[in-house]
This record gives structure tokens, C-alpha cells and sequence, in this order.
């Protein structure tokens, strides 16, 4: 599954986490996400903030496939 998959099927649950606002805020684009199927079925995603973001942050989500939903990862 691709960012781009996953970006479609959270329009209806999660319709600004991937707007053009938001990712220009943190400095991100879809390219910058990867993607990591888990032995759970649910797939991470991972992007690090851009240059203009004052200090590191690291966007992580778990996406739920069952529910098209993205949940907050535990570290």
C-alpha cells in the first residue's frame, strides 16, 4: 500500500491530517512518508518534519486497513 492509497482512503475520517496546510506546516510532502506493513495488518508511516520546522519531529501513525482509520502509534 502507498502513502497515495492511504491518503484516499482517510479522506473521510482524517480529512486534514493530509491537506496542503498541514503538510506545509510541518514542512512535508506525501513523498516524504514511508510505509511499513506490520505483522498486525496495519501499516505505519513515518515522515520526518522539513527544514523550515524549528527543532526535529517525526510524523507517526499506525493506518488501521479494517477501518480506514489512523491511530497514534505508542512509543
Amino acid at each position: 500500500m502507498t502513502i497515495y492509497e492511504i491518503k484516499e482512503l482517510t479522506k473521510q475520517k482524517a480529512p486534514y491530517f493530509f491537506s496542503r496546510d498541514s503538510m506545509r506546516f510541518f514542512g512535508q510532502t506525501l513523498k516524504d512518508f514511508k510505509v511499513y506493513k506490520q505483522k498486525s495488518g496495519k501499516y505505519l508511516i513515518i515522515a520526518e518534519s522539513g527544514d523550515n520546522w524549528q527543532g526535529k519531529h517525526i510524523t507517526k501513525r499506525l493506518f488501521n486497513p479494517l477501518t480506514n482509520e489512523l491511530e497514534h502509534c505508542q512509543e
